[in-house]
């Protein structure tokens, strides 16, 4: 028997009838998953385990001389009474009946019997002797030891801290293209980290384990090299990965194996990248061919270089100058990494499209070399070696050789006009020196080395822009307004920095246009305001089509002659709205250029010409003492109150009095409202611009109180 009969008698007993079925059922039924056991002999021994109840629970119980000296799980019914519940008894009866754990035990080592040894005189001993089993002895020695090992892991990680370090080994299998990652761990001596679940549960704890003779700490942040910290970050990402999906699999790969390797860190695509992330700029060991060697990551552009040459039947054949084989490439998720020179190189995205491109085309086709003919040059050189001009070395040919296989620069001429329906249009010329043909016209061909990458983008610019091929005229065309307004206010722009750009007069014409107001008259005559809107530059027949836009947020109206009119930030436009819409006035009567308003909107309309900035506004003299009498300053200065009334008067009530005189001399009309505090009752009312009394009983204007 695995462990002494007279302990299992202990640990019924403590548990009582009901946990002690409940537990031969968890063991039964295979709850029970063993995951540490140290062993020395049937009184010498301790075990922990996870048990599938209504959650999964971890249990530990230690025996020492036939003592059970501690027993922990985390479920609710050990923290309520501090004994053995069913998990941790099922643990053992699963250690006892379980056949394969006889096979699985492990002695102490002499050092780890020495640690027990030095430990053992600080225990706190509530029984001697043969005494078995007891709640009160395992609840005190656990929180007492707990605080002894406390003091000895602060001084062990003083004495550690940032010491150990970190360093990886990489192993490539060249025929499954898979890499997975190694790690040692140490200072002065390295050990091989055996279970990166196992590494990853002692930082989650901060657990002391001894990996060889002169290696021991607490798994702290702390006690690692600065350096070596981000290694770690990377070692814990994916070992809590592989805990998890390992501890959450079926229970099976008990027996079949464990659903992730936990010795190593097998990369995917991501791992990749973070992997080069952590190790830019740092040499480490690379294991490829089972030959080891130290390898340099760098974010540096590889060296890639091609050779261009003349075979001896006049041919051309182009290869790579290194052996395609000898060039690893590596795939992350973001990235592509080419291993070559003992380096690894992260490829940018321009290189990645341009020479890896033309690397990878040798290796999919499994050949060293391309070969094309004399009339295949004129292609190559206007298609692939654009891409990769800088890559490509020529042996045994000459500049002045191939100097006409070479394309000339390509310069691009446009011709913008309108047509009969408003319509942009556009006449596209590709030229070469002298010669020059329409690029939509296949008919027209001019026979001269052309760069036909650059000729491909320009064609796409125009596309992207929305023209579209006018078949008939051998043309672009842009028919929606949208877009033409666009093009105007935006792509014109880049246009003129790509291409040669001509405009016909037609096309100045029917260019984008803000709205210009060079003058407003205003005057009051007749008790009437008068405002003259006759110097504003918009065709009053389309000025209600154009504040309808304006209303519904457009950026601009197209007038009828085909020009634009910015509706947006267009002080003109929105002086007319606010005109239109605060004072009730309809666009037809603006459209005669001349208004005629009461005489009560002088305020508001002298507040919506302050906003017209750079237009002459006319003001005659009636008009222009209205705006001035109505200042607070000169109300206080030109109307006084009665002397009776004076001193009785409230401040807003003296301002109130003065407001209704000055309304009264202007002929505004006004209404006094309730909650003014004006006492409207025993006060002047505004009505049909006349002041009319109203008094009550024994009364007057000039007992105002």
């Amino acid at each position: 028997m695995l462990l002494n009969h007279e302990i299992l008698e202990d640990l019924y007993k403590d548990a009582g009838e009901g946990r002690k079925k409940r537990a031969i059922n968890y063991q039964k039924q295979g709850r029970v998953k063993i995951k540490n056991i140290e062993y020395e002999n049937e009184i010498n021994f301790s075990l922990s385990a996870t048990v599938i109840g209504n959650e999964i629970y971890k249990t530990y119980i230690s025996v020492k001389d036939g003592i059970v000296e501690d027993v922990t799980c985390t479920c609710e019914d050990y923290y309520n009474h501090y004994g053995v519940c069913k998990h941790t008894l099922a643990t053992v009866l699963e250690f006892v009946n379980n056949p394969q754990y006889s096979s699985e035990i492990v002695e102490n080592s002499k050092e780890d019997e020495e640690k027990n040894e030095n430990r053992k005189d600080l225990l706190l001993n509530i029984k001697t002797g043969n005494e078995k089993f007891n709640s009160f002895k395992q609840m005190v020695n656990s929180f007492y030891q707990e605080e002894v090992e406390g003091i000895s892991d602060e001084e062990d990680e003083i004495k550690q801290k940032g010491t150990i370090k970190i360093e990886p080994i990489i192993y490539y299998e060249k025929f499954s293209g898979d890499i997975k990652v190694e790690f040692k761990i140490g200072n002065k001596k390295m050990y091989k980290i055996k279970n990166l679940a196992e590494f990853y549960t002692r930082m989650l704890n901060k657990d002391v384990y001894k990996y060889g003779q002169k290696l021991e700490f607490i798994h702290t942040r702390e006690v690692f090299e600065e350096k070596s910290k981000p290694l770690l970050d990377f070692i814990l990402k994916y070992a809590e990965i592989i805990k998890f999906a390992n501890s959450n699999s079926n229970s099976n790969f008990r027996y079949y194996g464990k659903a992730l390797n936990e010795t190593n860190i097998l990369l995917s695509n991501t791992g990749i990248d973070d992997l080069f992330e952590v190790l830019k700029g740092k040499e480490v060991e690379f294991n490829k061919d089972y030959t080891n060697q130290k390898i340099e990551f760098t974010e540096e552009e590889p060296k890639l270089d091609f050779i261009l040459k003349k075979t001896t039947s006049g041919n051309f054949v182009i290869y790579p100058e290194k052996e395609i084989y000898e060039i690893t490439i590596l795939k992350g998720k973001a990235y592509k990494y080419i291993l070559v020179d003992k380096k690894i190189y992260r490829c940018s995205k321009n290189f990645e499209k341009t020479s890896l491109k033309l690397l990878e085309l040798f290796r999919k086709n499994y050949v060293t070399e391309i070969e094309f003919g004399e009339k295949e040059l004129t292609e190559f050189f206007s298609v692939v070696a654009p891409k990769v001009k800088n890559a490509i070395k020529m042996e045994g040919i000459s500049e002045e050789e191939i100097k006409e296989y070479k394309p000339q620069e390509l310069i691009i001429k446009t011709y913008f006009d309108f047509d009969k329906n408003d319509y942009l249009i556009v006449d596209v010329k590709f030229c070469y020196g002298e010669k020059e043909f329409n690029p939509l016209n296949e008919k027209e061909k001019i026979e001269v080395p052309r760069n036909i990458i650059e000729e491909t983008k320009a064609l796409n610019i125009f596309r992207k822009t929305g023209f579209m091929f006018d078949v008939k005229n051998l043309r672009f065309i842009l028919p929606d307004n949208d877009k033409i307004y666009e093009f105007l206010t935006e792509d014109i722009n880049f246009y003129m920095q790509k291409f040669e750009v001509m405009i016909t007069e037609n096309f100045k014409r029917k260019q984008i246009r803000n709205t210009k107001m060079t003058g407003i008259g205003v005057k009051v005559e007749n008790d009437l305001l008068s405002i003259d809107l006759s110097k504003i530059d918009i065709d009053p027949s389309e000025l209600e089509d154009i504040m309808e836009k304006y209303s519904l947020k457009k950026k601009y109206y197209r007038l009828k002659d085909g020009s634009f009119i910015n509706l947006e930030d267009n002080k003109e436009i929105e002086f007319l709205d606010k005109l239109s819409s605060g004072m009730g006035v309809n666009y037809k009567e603006i459209e005669n250029g001349e208004l005629r308003l009461p005489v009560n909107r002088t305020l508001y309309l002298n507040q919506l010409l302050k906003a017209l900035k750079g237009t002459e506004i006319i003001k005659n003299q009636e008009y222009r003492e209205i705006v001035n009498g109505l200042n607070k300053e000169q109300l206080e200065e030109e109307i006084k109150v009665p002397e009776n009334l004076n001193n009785v008067l409230r401040y807003y009530q003296k301002t109130g009095y003065r407001w209704l005189k000055t309304l009264d001399k202007y002929k505004f009309g006004g209404i006094l409202a309730d909650d003014m505090g004006l006492r409207k009752n025993n006060t002047n009312v505004i009505s049909n611009s006349r002041l009319c009394r109203k008094r009550r009983k024994k009364s007057k204007l000039s007992s105002i109180t």
